[in-house]
């Protein structure tokens, strides 16, 4: 079966998931405090542990050459996103163009990028995935403050460093170069807390959709020009300018299709705490959310058809 396939199958599970959280809110069984909650404890606990748990293998050279292949891929990805985010995003809209660069460069690599990762590569994936994410932490803290501030922001760059998934990064790596394993039962015990993340995962993104005025998001065209951009162009030249190299192809793979999740929901908190336009912020979110049904498996055919 091609990854373009198993890709789609996934992306159809994790819809219909997305359905069952539309559906909770409209019925009024959570509500937007209950979703705020949840999105909490699945970005501060769930991730971090699955995070972790992803560390937890045996040491070799050949992960750790990954690793660090993982990281150089994924300043790469990131440093075109910013180049063809400046290119392409521009407008006489000053207050909306920082959001629709932001949005056009960080993906939900995390929140979107785990579970469909976790079940094309399994552990592995989300392993080299973790590199993306380490990367993802410190620019979006740095340059996507900076973006949507006009200035930085050292307090900023010094919470990157003391978040939950963060800290798992390091625990979890520190404990892989030192080739620790925990004992079986905590491991057992994170892993059944961290196999919520799918779930829980799209829950929220269809909860979060159901308080989107649809109807008047699909006509604004410059969501469809974010769209475009962020998660078919982008992802599109990675391919091309990575399908030669003489790596791993869950390595190579993992970094594309990071770089091409769905638009990241931090640019929904940025919004609300650096005064944008947040309502904008959640419509990026939720059209691009809906958006990968079609562009994730476009992708994974061209990174299919092009990585052997």
């Amino acid at each position: 079966m091609s990854l373009a396939v198993i890709a789609l199958n996934q992306i159809l599970v994790m819809f219909l998931i997305m359905i069952l959280g539309f559906l909770c809110y409209k019925i009024k069984i959570i509500n937007h405090e209950t979703n705020k909650k949840l999105s909490d404890f699945l970005l501060l606990i769930v991730n971090p542990l699955l995070i972790f748990n992803s560390y937890q293998r045996e040491f070799n050279k050949e992960l750790l050459n990954g690793l660090a292949v993982s990281f150089i891929l994924a300043f790469i990805s990131h440093f075109i996103a910013i180049a063809a985010a400046w290119l392409f995003v521009r407008g006489k809209d000053k207050q909306d163009i920082p959001l629709e660069r932001f949005s056009c460069i960080y993906s939900n690599c995390g929140f979107m990028g785990i579970p469909l990762i976790n079940s094309l590569y399994g552990s592995e994936g989300v392993f080299y995935l973790t590199a993306y994410m380490t990367v993802f932490n410190l620019l979006i803290w740095t340059h996507g403050v900076i973006l949507m501030t006009g200035h930085r922001n050292p307090k900023a760059m010094l919470k990157t460093l003391v978040s939950p998934t963060f800290i798992g990064i390091i625990a979890g790596l520190l404990l892989f170069l030192l080739n620790i394993r925990i004992p079986q039962v905590l491991y057992r015990s994170m892993d059944y807390v961290a196999s919520m993340n799918t779930p829980l995962a799209m829950i929220i993104a269809g909860v979060t959709m159901a308080q989107s005025d649809l109807k008047k998001v699909f006509l604004k065209w410059r969501i469809y020009l974010v769209i475009f951009v962020k998660q078919l162009a982008i992802p599109v030249l990675l391919t091309l300018l990575y399908y030669k190299l003489p790596i791993n192809n869950t390595i190579l793979t993992t970094a594309i299709l990071a770089a091409g999740c769905p638009v990241a929901a931090t640019g929904m908190l940025f919004a609300l705490r650096y005064n944008k336009n947040h309502l904008y912020a959640s419509e990026l979110y939720a059209v691009s959310t809906m958006a990968a049904i079609v562009t994730i498996p476009v992708i994974m055919l061209v990174a299919g058809l092009l990585i052997r």
